[in-house]
């Protein structure tokens, strides 16, 4: 299983971004994909998470109401759409995916990882 995200780049504050998560390989089924960010010095941290099979989702208090995670069936593919993007929002950001149970909330819950796509947003 290989998770490729890209999509990350350097905009402008209240600018919008796309972020995708591309999943090759076999997953276990049911699972679910979340997104996490990390900024230098600091933890990862959760960003959203959506299951694959029904969309459920959810957010970080953070970005609940300026992103969106969504996926596509037919591309096998993850997204993460910011928007009104902050400089506080300039991390690394990756996707990771998971089996169904449990939590979702920390890194640890996940068993594949993304390389991460670097999101720098200036003021």
């Amino acid at each position: 299983v290989q998770l490729q995200a890209f999509g990350g780049g350097l905009v402008q504050a209240g600018d919008s971004l796309r972020l995708s998560c591309v999943v090759s390989g076999h997953l276990f089924s049911p699972y679910g994909m979340g997104w996490f960010r990390q900024a230098p010095g600091t933890e990862r941290e959760f960003v959203a998470f959506i299951t694959w099979s029904a969309g459920t989702t959810a957010y970080a208090g953070s970005v609940k109401g300026r992103a969106t995670v969504s996926r596509d069936y037919a591309k096998n593919t993850v997204y993460l759409q910011m928007n009104s993007l902050k400089p506080e929002d300039t991390a690394v950001y990756y996707c990771a995916a998971k089996r169904l149970g449990g939590t979702w909330l920390s890194p640890n819950d996940y068993d594949y990882w993304g390389q991460g796509t670097l999101v720098t947003v200036s003021s």
